[in-house]
């Protein structure tokens, strides 16, 4: 088993692989254990990632991102002239790491990814992470693991730092973008998040901000003019030496966690600056204050008290500052750990979460998130917490070491339903098999132009338009299908004159059907589209389809009673819905295990 885990940092991104049975390692990319984050739009439409787009910025520092994942609640980005949506500038970074990981596997890719995320992160931020996961090449199964669980098994795998049932960690992530605290608990079965909290303006940037403002302070008055060109850069070369001075400042400040001093190099006319430890302390001592007091508010939420944790454990780049540590051993008692780099801390840990109960725990939201050729096993049920910790629904699985988790096995699901409406279902089906049998199908391989799509035609025996067939590909052919909506989940509203619909077996997916839809207004079925989806909620995966010369995009979605998956054509009102409700005692596919069926499968041309 091939378990690939990424932590997608604001500033940098670390890879861990674990393949063949061996210890998880470091995938060093370019020759480092960690990536910057940063992408660069080409002129002619290329995303460099990482070093690369770093030494492209130094000509063109408009068409640069150092942090794409700060700006996740944007859905674009303007880099030149050109608009690169956040989820493709995320996609471009992940396939880099895949690229390097699947040349160290000799060609292959892993069998699964797991990508961790701030453990407060909602669906929407959840889903421009899957979406960019799936953007990147990979079709494996994606799992998200949030971050304060990932490091809390990293450091319950250290001898001697097992977390025993009823004991808590306090995990204080200090990354470049934000900061995040999390009170994790651990149970007879795995873990629970007791308390989180974060700030999301407070990380390394901000450090680097406040240290760039003080040497500005120390060298504007030799030339003002030319420092504000620096601060405001309108030419490329003026932008140019604020790159480099950017680097520079960044620089010194991880200098000054190993230094009591060091200079910041200045650009002609300002001579260089010395800065001191102290200085820099004197700078960012309100900003950790307020890191400090928020991490003893959530233990304190947590119903616990800085004397009953195990440990705080420290990760996250700038959590090296010296000031942190002490700042938390005054404030709270409590010397803080920081057992290794805390750069790669949450990519290790995120192995050492078992996988098959990994969990989508954030802002309520249940279910898994994967991906794969079968279902995914029902999420078990775990214990509720030990006495001492507040009861919650939010459980992880335990730490274990370096696992190696067997392909799941396909569930099996029941096929139990009331004896008359399988009888319907019945003579439904045997109806329109002798109507088929009866009626010349016209071929799915005959196309149609957007002109001929622009309004319903007449519908065959099997409730296809010309241009639905076309749609349908060979699922028009090979599966029972009869007019109508099939389920009345997502028939539309009443008295809606939608357009001509007709609904599919689904084949190989349990409990399924997949409807397909001609309508009269392009407007109308967006409408009824977004609301199956919303329907379902959770999290969604989105990606573009082509096929039958066709091409348009799918949103799928999932919880644990129902799926949805909604395939649309880019350029005509030609939609399909692949619609999955559990059966008794079983759970439906993830929203990346039936983007997976829908492209193995339903995808016209397949």
């Amino acid at each position: 088993m091939r378990i690939l885990s990424v932590d997608l940092g604001t500033s940098n991104t670390v890879a861990v692989l674990s393949a063949h049975g061996m210890p998880p390692r470091v995938v060093e990319v370019d020759g480092s254990a960690t990536m910057p984050s940063a992408v660069f739009a080409g002129e002619d439409g290329t995303l460099m990632v990482g070093r690369d787009a770093e030494r492209r910025a130094r000509l063109d520092p408009t068409r640069f991102e150092p942090n794409p994942k700060r700006r996740v609640d944007e859905q674009t980005l303007l880099l030149g002239q050109d608009v690169v949506p956040v989820n493709e500038a995320l996609a471009a970074v992940l396939r880099r790491v895949l690229e390097e990981t699947t040349r160290q596997l000799g060609g292959e890719q892993p069998d699964e990814i797991r990508l961790t995320h701030p453990a407060e992160w909602g669906p929407l931020r959840r889903n421009v992470l899957l979406t960019a996961a799936r953007l990147s090449g990979f079709r494996g199964p994606v799992h998200l693991v949030p971050e304060p669980v990932a490091a809390a098994a990293h450091f319950a795998s250290f001898p001697g730092r097992t977390l025993a049932p009823g004991q808590a960690l306090a995990v204080y992530d200090l990354g470049a973008g934000t900061f995040d605290v999390a009170v994790v608990g651990a149970t007879q079965n795995g873990f629970t998040v007791l308390a989180e909290d974060g700030l999301p303006d407070l990380g390394g940037l901000d450090v680097d901000q406040a240290l760039m403002v003080h040497v500005g302070r120390e060298v504007s008055h030799r030339d003002p003019q030319q420092w504000q060109r620096l601060l405001r850069p309108e030419s490329t070369a003026d932008r140019r030496t604020r790159r480099a001075l950017q680097e520079d400042v960044k620089a010194a400040k991880e200098a000054l966690s190993r230094h009591p001093q060091t200079d910041v190099p200045m650009p002609e006319p300002f001579t260089d600056v010395l800065v001191t430890r102290g200085e820099l302390e004197a700078l960012v001592r309100p900003a950790m204050l307020r890191s400090v007091e928020l991490l003893s508010r959530t233990v304190a939420a947590a119903g616990l008290t800085p004397d009953r944790l195990v440990g705080i454990y420290l990760v996250g780049g700038s959590s090296r500052l010296p000031l942190v540590g002490s700042m938390i051993a005054e404030k709270l008692g409590v010397v803080p750990a920081s057992l290794d780099q805390p750069e790669t801390a949450v990519a290790l840990g995120a192995h050492h979460v078992a996988g098959e109960g990994i969990s989508m725990r954030t802002q309520n939201v249940e279910g898994q998130v994967a991906g794969g050729a079968v279902p995914a096993p029902p999420v078990p049920q775990y214990a509720p917490p030990q006495t001492g910790f507040p009861s919650g629904p939010f459980q992880f699985p335990a730490p274990v070491n370096f696992p190696s988790f067997p392909a799941p096995a396909e569930p099996r699901r029941s096929r139990k339903k009331p004896v008359i409406a399988a009888a319907a279902v019945v003579v439904v089906l045997l109806a329109a098999g002798l109507t088929y049998l009866l009626w010349p199908s016209s071929s799915s391989a005959t196309t149609f132009s957007a002109a001929d799509c622009a309004q319903p035609g007449q519908a065959d025996a099997k409730g296809f338009t010309g241009c639905l067939r076309q749609l349908a590909g060979k699922i028009a052919d090979t599966s029972q299908c009869v007019p109508g909506a099939g389920s009345g989940d997502i028939a539309p509203p009443s008295g809606q004159n939608l357009g001509v619909l007709t609904t599919c077996s689904a084949p190989a997916l349990a409990g399924a059907q997949i409807t397909y839809v001609h309508g009269t207004s392009a407007a109308a079925l967006k409408e009824y589209t977004d609301r199956l989806l919303s329907s379902v909620g959770g999290d969604q995966v989105q990606a573009p389809w082509k096929g039958n010369g066709l091409t348009g995009s799918y949103s799928s979605a999932g919880s644990r009673t129902s799926a949805v998956l909604v395939f649309t054509v880019a350029d005509r009102p030609l939609a399909g819905v692949v619609y999955q409700k559990a059966g008794s005692g079983q759970t439906t596919s993830t929203a990346s295990q039936l983007a997976d069926y829908f492209e193995r499968t339903v995808q016209p041309g397949t």
